[in-house]
């Protein structure tokens, strides 16, 4: 993917917050908290209609949440841009309501804005990258105002750090970290 010709554009360079859902939070959990510039990484779930749901209610799919990660970052040392096109790198944006064996709407690709110049901005960085050809065709991805937040329980933060030989940690979680450290080398923390 093409960091350097997408627009990373959101006009403030205070602390921002974006809420992306790419499959497990286990697996953009571990990836986002090894970005340089992202200051923290929240798995939670987003954009449902229940208040406060349980891990259960969410992936027996009665909530209309997704599991997300609410990411922190400092703009003047990441870009908008470079966070999507990580983002785009770590999990399959063409597969509706499924990444690999996880399937259902709580494993949605989605990105939920944190106000309405922030979801331009994600839109025009996705407008910019399909046009160039940057991301592959019959993308699904939900692209929305953050509604609804709610941070998951807390066995689930670091989860990956806390259990890195539990399987799916192993034989999921690990390619992706790894996926990232190969492709954005130079935006990784260690």
């Amino acid at each position: 993917m093409n960091q350097s010709t997408t627009p990373a554009a959101h006009p403030s360079s205070q602390r921002q917050k974006i809420t992306l859902g790419g499959g497990c939070f286990w697996c953009t959990e571990a990836v986002f908290k090894r970005v340089n510039g992202v200051l923290a990484v929240v798995p939670g779930y987003s954009n449902g209609q229940t208040m406060n749901p349980s891990y259960e209610q969410v992936c027996r799919g009665d909530t209309g949440h997704n599991e997300v990660v609410q990411l922190t970052f400092d703009p003047a040392q990441i870009g908008l841009g470079e966070l999507l096109a990580i983002f785009f790198t770590i999990h399959d944006p063409t597969t509706l309501n499924r990444q690999g064996n996880d399937v259902g709407t709580q494993y949605r690709s989605g990105i939920y804005a944190s106000d309405p110049a922030q979801l331009k901005a994600v839109q025009d960085w996705l407008n910019v990258a399909q046009a160039a050809g940057d991301l592959p065709s019959g993308v699904v991805t939900e692209v929305a105002l953050q509604e609804n937040f709610w941070p998951a329980e807390a066995y689930h933060h670091d989860y990956f750090a806390k259990n890195p030989q539990q399987g799916y940690c192993a034989f999921v979680v690990a390619p992706k970290v790894a996926k990232f450290r190969q492709v954005f080398a130079g935006l990784a923390k260690d």
